[in-house]
């Protein structure tokens, strides 16, 4: 398996459609209009699909998927000062940024599968056009997510529908 790149803490990301090749978003929490696709942590001695479908069976209830791609490599992007210190206080680490492996997946289910899982409020989720998922993203994650789509944007004409 590829090396995850110096300085960066492993992630996992969640790239999924429906049978309309929308993709799925979640509001990111404290942060009014800021919209995120899945993605989390990678468990010591985890392989990076392993933890995107255990990660995205916790987060958002959903089990029945179709792995439709990988990215071929790992993508980075860089914290912003204050969450740089905040992650790396908590994590006791010295990281620049995540490396993040990510999947395209398609729900072959269909939306009452999905439960957000939160302890603190119940994040709004929706599906949203591929071309739209960049700009609704947070500032430091923007270019990341223009590489996924452009990664994964040939796949969503080809995927199955239902």
């Amino acid at each position: 398996m590829e090396e995850v790149p110096t300085g960066y803490r492993p992630d996992v990301g969640v790239c999924l459609i429906n049978s309309q090749n929308q993709v799925f978003v979640a509001s990111k929490l404290y942060m009014p209009g800021i919209w995120q696709m899945p993605q989390w942590g990678i468990e010591d001695n985890e392989d990076p699909l392993s933890a995107a479908l255990r990660e995205l069976q916790e987060e958002t209830g959903v089990v029945s998927t179709e792995i439709v791609a990988e990215a071929p490599r790992w993508l980075t992007y860089d914290f912003p000062p204050s969450v740089k210190a905040k992650v790396n206080r908590l994590s006791r680490g010295e990281w620049h940024g995540h490396a993040q492996k990510w999947f395209l997946m398609r729900l072959t289910a269909d939306d009452s599968e999905i439960k957000i899982a939160s302890s603190e409020v119940d994040p709004e989720w929706k599906w949203t056009r591929p071309e739209e998922v960049v700009d609704q993203a947070v500032d430091h994650k923007r270019e990341m997510y223009e590489e996924v789509m452009r990664i994964f944007m040939p796949y969503f004409n080809t995927a199955k529908t239902m």
